[in-house]
C-alpha cells in the first residue's frame, strides 16, 4: 500500500511540474516590442510575440460563412468556416498577444487601437463584434470536432510555439467572451500595412484562472516589404542540369495567391526559362508536380496542388506553345517536404513546384 500511494504522489507531482498554470505578469515576455504602427494600451503586457520576415496574411473583410460544402473540415476536424470576402496581403508580420490591465473592456481597447490607427491616416476595411463575426465566437485557437472560429482563419494552437498552459498559451487558446474585431489599411513608404486587432474577455477557472475576466488583445501587423529574390529565377541551363544529375529540380519562382490556383504574373521569367528548356530539346517530356505546406487537410492540399500543377502545364501550352503531351500535371500536396513545417522559413521551402524529368 505505501509504494503504491508513494508512486500515485510521484505522478501527481510529476503532472504539477510539467505544466506551470499562468500568472499576471510585471514585464514583456524576453524579446517582445509593441510595433510603432499600433504601439500598446497602457498598462499591458505582451504574453506573446511572433515575427516573421516575409509571408502571406488573409485579411477577412466580412462575416465568416459555413463553406459549400458542409463535410469540409479543417486541421482540427472543424467546420470550415470563411470570410464572404477577404483580401490576400503579403509582407513582414508581427503578431502579439497583450493581456489589457484589469477593469478594461473588449470594446474600450478596440477603440482605443482604432484611434491609434486613423489618427495615422489609417481607414477601416472591416469591423464586427461577438456572434456577428461569424464562426464559433466562444472559441480562440484551440480545439477540433465544432465550427471554426475568427481566430482559427489566422492560426491555430498546433502552429503556436508556446508551453501549455504558458501566459501566451492560455491567451490564445482558452474560452473566449464578448469578442470584438476590426481591420485596417494604413499607408507607408513602399505600399500599404495592413492591421488586425481581435479583443475578448477570456474565461478559465483551471490553470489559466490568473486571466479570467481580463480582456486579451491580438494585434495582427503585415508590413510592406520587398520579397528576397535570390534564387527565384532559375535558368533553363541550370533545370537542364538539375534534371540530368539528379532527375528533378525545385522551382520556387512560380507564384500564386495564398489557397488559390491562379498564376501571378511574377511566375513569367521562370514559366519562360521552362519553356526555354523544353524547346532546347524536342523530346524531352516532364512532371510538373505542385507541393504545398501542411496548412489545411490533406486532401485540400492535394488538391490545390495539383490545380497548380495544372495552371503552369495550361500556360505552357497556351502562352509558349509547348506540346501539351510532354507535361504531366501532379500534386503532392504536403507528402514530401524539404524543410520543416514549424517555421514559415520551412512552409516557404515547401510550397514549390517540382519539375521532374519523364523521359
Amino acid at each position: 500500500m505505501f509504494k503504491a500511494g508513494f508512486l500515485l504522489l510521484l505522478l501527481v507531482m510529476s503532472s504539477t511540474v510539467a505544466y506551470a498554470d499562468a500568472t499576471l505578469p510585471d514585464a514583456d515576455i524576453d524579446g517582445a516590442k509593441d510595433n510603432p504602427l499600433t504601439q500598446r494600451y497602457d498598462g499591458s503586457w505582451i504574453v506573446s510575440y511572433e515575427q516573421s520576415a516575409y509571408t502571406d496574411f488573409t485579411i477577412p473583410l466580412a462575416p465568416l460563412r459555413p463553406d459549400a460544402d458542409p463535410d469540409k473540415r479543417d486541421v482540427e476536424n472543424n467546420v470550415v468556416y470563411a470570410p464572404e470576402k477577404s483580401q490576400a496581403v503579403e509582407g513582414k508580420l508581427t503578431r502579439i498577444a497583450y493581456l489589457l490591465p484589469e477593469g478594461r473592456s473588449p470594446l474600450e481597447v478596440l477603440r482605443n487601437f482604432q484611434t491609434v490607427i486613423t489618427n495615422q491616416g489609417g481607414a477601416l476595411l472591416f469591423e464586427c463584434k461577438t456572434e456577428a463575426c461569424g464562426g464559433a465566437a466562444d472559441r480562440a485557437s484551440q480545439g477540433g470536432g465544432g465550427d471554426m472560429s475568427l481566430m482559427m482563419t489566422f492560426f491555430h494552437a498546433r502552429d503556436l510555439k508556446l508551453e501549455d498552459f504558458s501566459n501566451g498559451a492560455c491567451a490564445l487558446t482558452s474560452t473566449i467572451t464578448d469578442q470584438r474585431f476590426f481591420a485596417a489599411k494604413l499607408p507607408q513608404d513602399g505600399g500599404e500595412a495592413y492591421v488586425t486587432v481581435q479583443t475578448f474577455s477570456l474565461i478559465d477557472d483551471l490553470y489559466c484562472k490568473a486571466f479570467n475576466g481580463r480582456t486579451i488583445a491580438l494585434v495582427q501587423v503585415v508590413e510592406p516589404k520587398p520579397r528576397d529574390q535570390k534564387m527565384v529565377v532559375v535558368t533553363s541551363a541550370q533545370m537542364e542540369s538539375g534534371l540530368s544529375q539528379l532527375g528533378s529540380i525545385s522551382l520556387y519562382g512560380i507564384l500564386f495567391d495564398t489557397d488559390k490556383a491562379v498564376l501571378k504574373a511574377a511566375s513569367a521569367p521562370t514559366l519562360q526559362e521552362i519553356a526555354a528548356l523544353l524547346e532546347q530539346d524536342p523530346k524531352m517530356a516532364v512532371l510538373v508536380v505542385g507541393h504545398t505546406d501542411n496548412h489545411g487537410d490533406y486532401g485540400h492540399n492535394v488538391d490545390l496542388s495539383e490545380r497548380r500543377a495544372q495552371a503552369v502545364k495550361t500556360a505552357l501550352v497556351k502562352t509558349y506553345g509547348i506540346d501539351a503531351k510532354r507535361l504531366t500535371a501532379a500534386g503532392a500536396g504536403m507528402m514530401a517536404p524539404v524543410a520543416s513545417n514549424d517555421s514559415e522559413e520551412g512552409r516557404a521551402k515547401n510550397r514549390r513546384v517540382v519539375l521532374v524529368k519523364a523521359n
